[in-house]
């Protein structure tokens, strides 16, 4: 995997790099400065990831982001915690918090490169072709497989794909989430932002931010907080 490196402050740049360096073997084509040079070297060279800064002149990250292409992965870096949430709703991988932490960092990395490859894997990518009163069936491989809707734990968007985790194993699906969503029941599902919907019953614990299923923390969009609340909490909270 190749990746790049976009912050407008030489020191965060250079910080970036050796972390990258130390824990990973991902290969850095480059660092830069600005939105404007870090699209050239897109253009002309093979990049798949982009640790991108959010704070910066003329164009910021959140605006580039939104004009790469399909194709590109992003981890999105701030100083600032309130643009956690909007790095989901521009479908970026991961977010990561100033000064960066490593074991954070290799926890993304971990991501970028996993999504890649499942997005690589033709034999992966599936279809919902039906859903029954307790089920998805899915095609996949020129096979059928039936998805009980209690097996699934949570779906992520991803790029035009849908990520469904269940409890032993993960499918990519040709689907958007809204589509996805209506297939499935709505006493059992809650849509928490805009990258991701989730089954009630595998809720281990929430804040205001943030729902934790087992080891993953699926965020909490603004706009969708109040109705998620009401719809697992009963309007207790």
């Amino acid at each position: 995997m190749n990746c790049i490196i976009v912050d407008d402050e030489p020191l965060a740049r250079e910080e970036m790099k050796n972390l990258i360096e130390e824990i990973s073997s991902i290969q850095i084509v480059g660092t830069f400065s600005n939105a404007i040079s870090a699209l050239e070297c897109i253009k002309t060279n093979p990049v798949d990831l982009l640790f991108l800064d959010i704070e910066m002149p003329t164009v910021n990250g959140l605006d580039f982001a939104q004009s790469l292409p399909n194709d590109k992965l992003v981890i999105l870096t701030t100083a600032y915690a309130q643009y956690a949430l909007k790095s989901y709703e521009l479908d970026a991988i991961d977010y990561l918090l100033k000064p960066i932490n490593k074991d954070r960092l290799a926890k993304a990395i971990d991501k970028a490169i996993a999504y890649k490859k499942l997005l690589a894997l033709k034999e992966n990518q599936s279809t919902v072709e039906k859903a029954s009163e307790d089920a998805l069936f899915i095609k996949s491989d020129r096979k059928f497989y039936k998805i009980a809707f209690t097996d699934i734990r949570f779906i992520e968007a991803l790029k035009d794909y849908v990520v469904i985790y269940t409890r032993n194993n993960k499918l990519i699906t040709a689907m958007n989430l809204k589509t996805i969503h209506q297939k499935l029941p709505v006493s059992l599902f809650a849509r928490t932002s805009k990258s991701y919907l989730i089954n009630l019953s595998f809720i281990d614990s929430f804040d205001n931010h943030t729902v934790y299923i087992d080891k993953f923390e699926i965020p909490i969009g603004e706009i969708y907080r109040e109705s998620f609340f009401k719809q697992y909490t009963g309007g207790l909270l």
